[in-house]
Formats: structure tokens, C-alpha cells, sequence
């Protein structure tokens, strides 16, 4: 949505979706995620008139830059002049594996632990129509599926992204018109992280509708809802655990369906084990479905009639 700086526009927006996402709770309090960058500025600002008196703001200085500490003080700075409590989390475990993947998951786990202690029920980011259509690009180049390609979630437990239908641009104009400090993290034009690449390449691009994408996004992100629900019906009335493991009674089901519910035994199988790429799953249908027995991880997938999905007989 090209809103520019119309605040009262934007305004409007956001009580909009934040409504359509939580329900009409003039009592609810807002957590807002701050990296100090434009996008999250620009949403700080506006739920803090807003919501007056029901948000509170968070940043993560997840200590991987030396300059961080200081934007995350700048956000302290303006929320002290706002009268918006404010508060700055550090990570309390060592940097491990895909630095961008920790600082993600250090960042929500924190954020999570920061609301529950202050009794917000809600914590808003500033993901955008940009950051979505940049994750539909990359997921569609890593072959994903419905759920994959729904996206950047509007809803996610009780973190909401009320912003998917704001261009970054409107948000940067506006953070730029109120006079908001803001900081731009060199990550984000780091060409060695793909999202950074993608975004570069995407900047030169007048064709593609972010907002369009989005549309689509939302879309699929409805139909993964409701193949999730019936897949739950599914798995009610046809999984059966059956010795030490479990039975699929009804095959004759679209690929989806089976895949999903393949899915779905593994995971009662062994809920801690990661779920196998698509590729494996693929092919342990295909030998399912023409009768065949697979591997999968420690369990072993015997197809027919029925499928039975047993422990793996262990290695001589």
C-alpha cells in the first residue's frame, strides 16, 4: 500500500489489522519489536499514539556488532521522550551454527520471555510487503510447498505482522516526515547473506507487485490453514497406533493428503526428530505406494492396503 507519509492513513491500517488480527480488546497491551531501523521506527510511532498508554517497546542487541549498543540506546532515547517503557535483551547463549538463524530464534525466544514477565498479550513486528515477497523468492527457489510458500505468517501465536500490506517505502517516508531516528543494519545490504542478494536484484525490479504477492501469500497462508484442519480430521478417523508404532488405514487419498499424514506419523513417532526433507518423503511414497517398504530416519515405511510406519530393524 503507496500511503507515503499519511499518517492518519496508516493509522487507520494498522487499528485495522491489528483488530482482524486479535479482536476488539480495548484492554490489550502491546509489545513492540525495535531494531531501531525505519520499519520498526515508523510502527513504534504509530502504535505508541495509537494505543497510548498500552505499549511498551523491546530491543535485541544481539552484541554481533559493536556499533548495536548504541542504536539499541537511541531507541531507549525516543522512547524516554515518548513515554513508552523500553527495555534491551541480550543474548544469554553463544553464537551456534547459521549466525543469521541463531540471531532469529535468540530474538523471539528472548522477546517471548520479555512479554510474559510484562503481561503484554501481544508483540507486533514490522514486517513488511518487501520482507514478504523477499521470502516467497527465496522459498520458491528452494522448491517449497504450500506452507512454505504462504510466507511471513500475520499471526504466529501471539506475535502479529499488522504491516504485510505496507510497502517499505511508505514506512521509511513516514519514519523520515515525523523526524524519527532510525539506523540501517549494514546486514541488510550484505550481499553474503541471500536475502540481502535477493534484495539488491529486487531494487532494480519495477514489475513485480510486492503488494499482489502479499495477496497471494495471505492466500495460501488460508489454504495451508484449512488443509492443516483437515488433515487433523484425516489423521483422526484413518492413524491408528498399532504395536510400537502406526497404521494408516486409507491410502487412496491425493499425494498431499499422504504426505501430510506421513508427516504426521513420523511426528507422533517421535516428536523430537526433525521431519525429513521433501525429497525423502517423496520417495518413501512413491515405494508406499507401489507396495514397497522405506526408510525414514530410524522407522521403516511398509506400503500396500495400508501403511505401517515401525521401528527400523536395528543394524548388524
Amino acid at each position: 500500500m503507496q500511503l507515503g507519509s499519511d499518517r492518519a492513513a496508516l493509522e487507520a491500517l494498522l487499528a485495522q489489522a491489528v483488530a482482524a488480527l486479535t479482536g476488539a480488546d480495548d484492554a490489550a497491551r502491546f509489545g513492540i519489536a525495535v531494531s531501531g531501523g525505519p520499519d520498526s521506527m515508523a510502527l513504534l510511532s504509530l502504535a505508541a499514539r495509537l494505543y497510548a498508554g498500552r505499549v511498551e517497546a523491546v530491543t535485541v542487541d544481539h552484541q554481533l556488532r559493536p556499533e548495536a549498543a548504541e542504536e539499541a540506546a537511541m531507541v531507549a532515547r525516543w522512547c524516554a521522550g515518548a513515554g513508552v517503557p523500553h527495555a534491551i535483551l541480550t543474548p544469554d547463549a553463544p553464537v551456534t551454527g547459521n549466525v543469521q538463524n541463531w540471531a532469529r530464534i535468540m530474538r523471539y525466544r528472548l522477546i517471548e520471555q520479555w512479554g510474559s514477565a510484562r503481561g503484554i498479550d501481544w508483540i507486533m513486528t514490522a514486517h513488511h510487503a518487501d520482507d514478504q515477497l523477499e521470502t516467497m523468492i527465496m522459498r520458491l527457489n528452494r522448491g517449497s510447498g504450500v506452507a512454505g510458500l504462504a510466507g511471513v505468517r500475520a499471526r504466529t501465536g501471539r506475535v502479529i505482522r499488522p504491516l504485510l500490506g505496507v510497502r517499505k517505502a511508505a514506512l521509511v517516508t513516514l519514519a523520515q516526515a515525523q523526524g524519527l531516528p532510525f539506523v540501517d543494519d549494514p546486514s541488510n545490504v550484505d550481499r553474503r547473506f541471500d536475502r540481502a542478494a535477493l534484495r539488491a536484484v529486487l531494487a532494480g525490479v519495477d514489475w513485480i507487485d510486492a503488494e499482489a504477492a502479499g495477496r497471494s501469500a495471505a492466500a495460501l497462508a488460508e489454504a495451508e490453514a484449512a488443509l492443516a484442519w483437515s488433515v487433523e480430521a484425516l489423521a483422526a478417523a484413518h492413524v491408528r497406533q498399532e504395536g510400537a508404532g502406526w497404521r494408516l488405514e486409507r491410502t487412496d487419498l491425493p499425494r498431499e493428503y499422504l504426505r501430510r499424514l506421513l508427516l504426521h506419523m513420523l511426528a507422533l513417532a517421535d516428536p523430537e526428530a526433525p521431519a525429513p526433507r521433501g525429497e525423502a518423503i517423496d520417495r518413501a511414497i512413491a515405494q508406499a505406494l507401489a507396495g514397497g517398504k522405506s526408510s525414514l530416519g530410524g522407522w521403516l515405511l511398509t506400503g500396500g492396503e495400508s501403511w505401517t510406519l515401525m521401528p527400523a530393524p536395528a543394524r548388524r
